[in-house]
């Protein structure tokens, strides 16, 4: 049974993946998609929060990489398998007017993990450095977002699939956020 909704979201993703095709993105958005690309941006994060917060930097890192788990965990062995949506580069409807600009996967659609698991990432270190840098909300939305259009620029998720993946992950890094600043304020 097609919805649709479903029409909408593989004519918005041909758009994207197709018809906004340009040889600087056919370069740049498998790189930002690339979670080792990010590798730095990690350590960065880490380090700066030991170096900024001393006696609340491993709260800071335990609940980050918590909130990256259980985003990651309940997106890829809950819903996923639940929901079962193939990706548009191995769903026949669409296949053939697919541009692969990365190896499409074995795995499955809905919701995106990268983008769940990019947007907890983001959502959290907002509340967690948001109080001393309110740019940071731009930022790192921006990122997140930039992760998630590189995802359907590459043809490995429906355009649906990265906008379930941000709200989950965004509604995990605000729930640990949350848990971070009242244990933050309780211990500093």
């Amino acid at each position: 049974m097609t919805f649709p909704w479903m029409q909408f979201d593989q004519h918005l993703f041909h758009l994207i993946n197709h018809d906004w095709g340009n040889p600087v993105f056919d370069v740049l958005m498998p790189i930002l998609r690339n979670p080792k690309t990010w590798i730095p941006l990690y350590i960065f994060i880490i380090g700066f929060s030991i170096y900024r917060y001393k006696k609340i930097a491993v709260l800071l890192i335990v609940l980050l990489a918590a909130s990256v788990g259980t985003a990651d965990f309940v997106c890829v062995r809950v819903i996923k398998a639940y929901v079962k949506r193939v990706r548009p580069c191995n769903d026949q409807a669409v296949e053939p007017t697919v541009v692969n600009r990365v190896p499409c996967g074995t795995g499955l659609s809905f919701p995106s993990a990268h983008a769940s698991d990019h947007f907890a990432i983001a959502i959290f270190c907002c509340f967690a450095f948001g109080r001393n840098w309110r740019w940071i909300w731009f930022f790192a939305v921006f990122w997140a977002a930039l992760i998630c259009y590189a995802q359907v620029y590459v043809g490995v998720h429906y355009p649906v699939d990265v906008l379930a993946g941000a709200a989950f992950g965004s509604m995990i890094g605000w729930l640990y956020g949350l848990v971070y600043n009242r244990l933050y304020f309780k211990f500093s």
